[in-house]
């Protein structure tokens, strides 16, 4: 199932939410988390392309039953994304993803640079 159906809008006038993430680099990793309590892994897809990361789901609003008034209505539920523009010193064929306790980690390793390297002049 694609991504563009398997998280698809309930309708044309309802928003997806964007995803809160926090980006931060290590020595060696790039570092991506975001919070995303109520939703499985297997809800969530993650993809790389032309050096975006996408981040997309869908939290399902659990079923409570009929009658209910809210009293406050702050919680985000359905579809959700984010597009992340990543720098070139990555080695995005390496990146993992991992969620434990309803947050998303995803390490992208750095590239290491090379110091100054002399280019020859040919004749």
């Amino acid at each position: 199932m694609s991504s563009k159906t398997k998280f698809k809008k309930e309708g044309w006038l309802d928003k997806e939410g964007e995803l809160a993430v926090d980006v931060f680099q290590t020595e060696k990793h790039l570092v991506i988390q975001a919070a995303i309590a109520g939703v499985d892994s297997k809800d969530i897809e993650v993809s790389f392309q032309n050096d975006m990361l996408n981040i997309q789901g869908k939290r399902e609003k659990p079923e409570i039953g009929k009658g209910k008034k809210y009293n406050y209505h702050e919680c985000y539920w359905g579809a959700f994304s984010r597009q992340l523009a990543l720098p070139e010193n990555i080695d995005p064929s390496r990146i993992k993803a991992d969620m434990k306790k309803g947050i998303l980690t995803i390490k992208i390793p750095k590239i290491e640079k090379k110091g100054l390297q002399e280019i020859a002049i040919e004749d």
